[in-house]
C-alpha cells in the first residue's frame, strides 16, 4: 500500500482526470457518429407509437404520479400492505438499535483488548455471542418483509391493471385502435415488477438512513455538540441538490431502455409467430438483419447508459462517500484536537480512545447514511422512468374504457365526383340494442384511422334471413363485422343489433384455448357456467357428432384431457370444433368468416342446415358457390365505396369457386 501511495500525487491525479475527460469526449463523439449512421440505416423498425411521450424526471409531476400508483398498491389505511410497511419500519428501528449496540459493544471489546483486561474482554465477547441470534433474526425478518411487500405490491398493481386491460374489448382496442402504447405485454409484466421492486427498495434505502441520521444526531449532539451534525446535514442538502441535477437524464434513459427492450422482444416473438411463412419465403437472412438492427440499437443505448452510470458513479463516490468522510473526520476531530475543549480536559488515554472510537463510528455510520440518501436519488431517477410508463398505461386504459382513443387519422380529401368532405368523429354513431334484428341506417363504414370504405351503408336483416357477404379483398367485409362486434367505433348513423353475447364470430383460423377438450367446445364459458346452463357432457358429445368430430372424444378418452389443441387438431378439425362451439352457444346471429374453407362440402351442407334448424341466422363470408343455396340475401361490396344488398333469386348470378 505504501508503494502504491507514492504514485498518488497531485500531478498524477490531474493526469487521471484528463484521461477520464478524454474518454468521455471520445464516447460522446462515437455516440453522435452512431446516431448519424443510424439515420441512414437500411433496416428500420418503428414500433414506437405516435403519441407524445411524457418526460421522466424527479419533480413534482413524478411525486403526483407515484402517489396515484401507491393508492392502488395500498388501497386502505388498514390493509395487509400497510401492516408490512409498519413491520418493515419496526425492523428498521430494531436494526438501527442493533447497529448502535454493535458499535458500543465493539468499542468496549477493543478497549478491553488495548487495556489488556481479560475479564472485560470475555464479558463483552459473551454479550456479543448472546445477541448474535437476535441480530440475525432482525436482519432476516427485514429481508422477509421487503420481499413480501414487493410481491404484494406487484400483486395489487397487476390485478388492477389486468382488471382494466381485460375489461370489455380494451385489450383489443389498445393494440388495434389506440396508438399510444407499444408492447403492452412488457409494461404489464417486466415494468410492473421492476417498478414494485424499485419502490420497495427506495422505501428501505430512504427510511433506514433517515432513522440512522436522527438517532446518530441525537447521540452525537451529546458527545461532540450540535455543530458537527449540523455541518453534515448542510453538506447533505448541497450535495443532494447537485447530484439530483446531474442525474436528470436517468429517467429518460430508463424509459428508452424499456422501449428498446420491448422492440427487441417484439421482433423475436414475431419471428416465432410467423416462422412457417418466413421459412417458405426463405427469409431467415432478412429476419436476421432486422433482429440484429434492433439488437444493435438496444446495445448502443445500453453502452451509453452504462457509461453515464460510470460517470455518475465516479461523481457519486467522490461527493457522497469520500468527501462525506472528509467532512466527518473534520467534525469528529474538533473536540479531540482542541486541547482546551472541556469534554476531554481530564480524560485518560483509554477514555479518549474509547470516546473517539464510539463517536467516530457513529459519525461514520451517519456519513454512510447521508451517502445512501444522496445515492437514493439515483434510484429515484430510474424509478421516475418506470413511474412515467406505468402512469401512461393507467391513463390509456382509463380512457379506452371510457370510449376514448387516440390515433393518427387519415385526412379525407374531397371526392372526385364532387362529394363533400366526410367529417368522422369516433363514437358519434348511435347503437340501439334490440333482439332478432341487425339494421344499419346511414352508417359510414370506416377504419379506426379514418379510411372511409363506404360513405353511407343502409340495410336490414331480421332473424331467419341468412346473408352472404362477398367482394374483393379490402372492400370492407371484415370491417363490417368489427363494427357489428363493437370492436371498432361507429362514426355516424344508427346501428340496431342484439347484445354482444347474442352475436358469435367464427373466423377462418379458430382460436383454441389452453385447457381441456371440454374447454374447446364451451369457450369462453367455464365448466361451472356450463353446469348452470344445464348442458351436460352428453349434449356436448352430440355437438361433436354433428360436426363429425366424435372420434376426437373417443381418441382422447374423456373431456378433461389437456393438450396443445392448436397443434393436435388439424385445420379442418379446428374449423369444425369452432362450429361445435357455435352450436353450444346458440346465438341469434353468427358471423362465419371463411370458417369452412378446410371442410368438405357434405359436412359443410350439414353444418349450415343444422344452423337453420336450431335458429341461428348467418352472415357468411365465402367464395364457394355451394353456399349460395343456404342464404336468402347477398351483400356485395365492390371495394370502391359502392355496395348492393339484394335478395337471392333464380336470376341472381352466383360467383365464386
Amino acid at each position: 500500500m505504501a508503494a502504491f501511495s507514492k504514485y498518488l500525487t497531485a500531478k498524477n491525479s490531474s493526469i487521471a482526470g484528463g484521461v477520464l475527460l478524454a474518454v468521455f469526449l471520445l464516447k460522446l463523439k462515437n455516440r453522435k457518429s452512431k446516431n448519424r449512421r443510424g439515420d441512414s440505416g437500411a433496416v428500420v423498425l418503428n414500433t414506437e407509437k405516435d403519441g407524445s411521450r411524457d418526460r421522466a424526471a424527479v419533480d413534482r409531476v413524478f411525486f403526483f404520479r407515484i402517489l396515484r400508483i401507491l393508492r392502488v398498491m395500498v388501497p386502505r389505511v388498514f390493509c395487509v400492505e400497510t401492516g408490512f410497511l409498519a413491520f418493515i419500519a419496526s425492523m428498521l428501528v430494531a436494526r438501527t438499535y442493533c447497529d448502535v449496540w454493535m458499535i458500543q459493544n465493539g468499542t468496549m471489546i477493543e478497549s478491553a483488548i488495548i487495556g489488556r483486561s481479560t475479564k472485560d474482554f470475555h464479558i463483552c465477547l459473551l454479550e456479543f455471542i448472546r445477541f448474535m441470534p437476535v441480530i440475525s433474526l432482525v436482519n432476516n425478518l427485514l429481508k422477509f418483509g421487503l420481499n413480501e411487500l414487493r410481491l404484494r405490491f406487484r400483486e395489487r398493481l397487476t390485478r388492477h391493471l389486468y382488471n382494466q386491460y381485460l375489461q370489455g374489448y380494451t385489450y383489443y382496442k389498445m393494440g388495434n385502435l389506440d396508438n399510444r402504447i407499444a408492447n403492452a405485454d412488457q409494461l404489464l409484466t417486466q415494468d410492473v415488477e421492476k417498478f414494485c421492486n424499485s419502490v420497495v427498495d427506495l422505501y428501505s434505502n430512504l427510511s433506514k438512513p433517515l432513522l440512522d441520521i436522527g438517532l446518530y444526531i441525537f447521540k452525537l449532539t451529546s458527545a461532540i455538540g450540535a455543530q458537527g451534525p449540523t455541518i453534515m446535514m448542510v453538506y447533505l442538502m448541497i450535495s443532494g441538490m447537485l447530484l439530483t441535477r446531474l442525474r436528470k437524464p436517468i429517467g429518460k434513459m430508463t424509459v428508452s431502455e424499456q422501449r428498446y427492450e420491448g422492440e427487441y422482444r417484439y421482433v423475436n416473438s414475431r419471428l416465432i409467430t410467423n416462422s412457417e411463412e418466413i421459412a417458405f419465403y426463405n427469409g431467415n437472412k432478412r429476419e436476421k438483419q432486422t433482429i440484429q438492427a434492433i439488437f444493435e440499437k438496444l446495445v448502443d443505448h445500453l453502452h451509453d447508459f452504462i457509461f453515464f452510470r460510470f460517470s455518475m458513479g465516479f461523481v457519486d463516490s467522490i461527493i457522497a462517500k469520500y468527501l462525506a468522510t472528509v467532512v466527518g473526520y473534520l467534525v469528529v476531530s474538533r473536540p479531540f484536537l482542541n486541547l482546551s475543549h472541556p469534554r476531554h480536559l481530564h480524560s485518560t488515554h483509554s477514555e479518549l480512545l474509547e470516546d473517539y472510537y464510539q463517536s467516530g463510528r457513529m459519525l461514520l455510520r451517519m456519513s454512510q447514511a447521508l451517502g445512501r440518501i444522496v445515492l437514493a436519488g439515483r434510484e429515484m431517477g430510474r424509478l421516475s422512468g418506470f413511474t412515467a410508463r406505468i402512469t401512461e398505461l393507467m391513463k390509456v386504459l382509463k380512457e379506452l374504457n371510457a370510449g376514448r382513443y387516440e390515433r393518427t387519422m387519415i385526412s379525407q380529401q374531397k371526392e372526385a365526383d364532387g362529394a363533400e368532405k366526410l367529417t368522422l368523429v369516433p363514437g358519434s354513431g348511435q347503437i340501439i340494442k334490440q333482439d332478432n334484428i341487425i339494421k344499419f341506417e346511414h352508417t359510414p363504414l370506416a377504419t379506426p384511422n379514418g379510411d372511409v370504405l363506404i360513405r353511407d351503408l343502409s340495410f336490414e336483416v331480421k332473424s331467419g334471413t341468412n346473408v352472404l357477404v362477398c367482394g374483393p379483398n379490402g372492400c370492407g367485409k371484415s370491417s363490417l363485422f368489427r363494427v357489428l362486434g363493437e370492436l371498432w367505433p361507429l362514426f355516424g348513423g344508427q346501428l340496431t343489433k342484439p347484445d354482444r353475447g347474442k352475436l358469435f364470430y367464427v373466423p377462418q383460423r379458430p382460436y383454441m384455448t389452453l385447457g381441456s377438450l371440454r374447454d374447446q367446445v364451451i369457450y369462453p364459458d367455464t365448466h361451472e357456467e356450463q353446469k348452470r346452463k344445464g348442458i351436460s357432457d352428453q349434449v356436448l358429445k352430440e355437438y361433436l357428432g354433428n360436426v363429425q368430430l366424435g372420434h376426437i372424444l373417443d381418441r382422447e378418452g374423456n373431456w378433461d384431457t389437456v393438450q396443445d389443441w392448436m397443434d393436435v387438431l388439424s385445420g379442418g378439425e379446428k374449423q369444425r370444433m369452432a362450429m361445435a362451439r357455435l352450436f353450444y352457444h346458440k346465438p341469434q346471429f353468427a358471423i362465419l368468416d371463411e370458417c369452412t374453407s378446410a371442410v368438405s362440402v357434405d359436412v359443410e351442407d350439414y353444418i349450415y342446415s343444422h344452423c337453420r334448424k336450431v335458429g341461428i341466422t348467418l352472415f357468411t363470408v365465402s367464395h364457394r358457390k355451394s353456399l349460395w343455396k343456404h342464404h336468402e340475401y347477398y351483400l356485395h361490396m365492390d371495394g370502391r365505396g359502392n355496395y348492393e344488398f339484394k335478395p337471392i333469386t333464380e336470376e341472381t348470378v352466383e360467383f365464386g369457386s
